[in-house]
């Protein structure tokens, strides 16, 4: 085989690798021989949020969803164009089984149950934010890709909040390289 045909193959078995690990943030549907990255849909824009912002960020939406009918909130949730959606700060909602039930940025996962689906580290990233969640609240450390980086690993940590005893919410923002 040609070193390049191999590079190239490797490339695409990688990809899928990390697309197979679970990965919420958009990703490219495919990688083209050429190496090119096609244009990934909206994603949340690059920027520093603070972990301060991020806990009342997450505090706001669990506040809006005790107050709101869980439906309209779930749909809230879900709209990127929404009023939880704010520079790289979203809001994510999951029920306690682990079933996706609100991402504005990964609609093709609502009712997909992840509880198993594990970060590029392979950690069981869902399962931990979930049973933060149950003690009432809690951070979460993970590997993912950042869309905002060039779909690089970079750290993440994870805020959530129990909403009742059925759901739970979340957001996250990126604080560097996997080392």
């Amino acid at each position: 085989m040609k070193p390049g045909y191999i590079a190239v193959t490797l490339l695409l078995v990688l990809s899928l690798l990390l697309v197979a690990a679970g990965c919420t943030q958009p990703a490219p549907a495919t990688v083209t021989p050429s190496l090119t990255v096609p244009a990934a849909p909206a994603a949340p824009a690059a920027g520093s949020s603070t972990k301060d912002e991020m806990v009342t960020f997450v505090k706001e939406a669990t506040a809006y969803a005790q107050s709101h009918d869980k439906n309209a909130s779930l749909a809230e949730f879900s709209n990127r164009n929404g009023s939880f959606v704010r520079g790289d700060l979203y809001i994510y909602a999951y029920d306690f089984n682990g079933i996706t039930l609100a991402h504005p940025f990964n609609p093709e996962k609502i009712g997909v149950n992840r509880i198993n689906e594990t970060d590029a580290l392979g950690t069981l990233f869902i399962t931990n934010l979930r049973d933060a969640a149950r003690n009432g609240s809690g951070f979460v450390e993970f590997a993912y890709i950042n869309p905002a980086n060039n779909y690089t690993v970079e750290k993440k940590l994870g805020y959530v909040e129990k909403v009742d005893n059925d759901w739970w919410l979340g957001s996250g923002i990126y604080f560097g390289p996997v080392t």
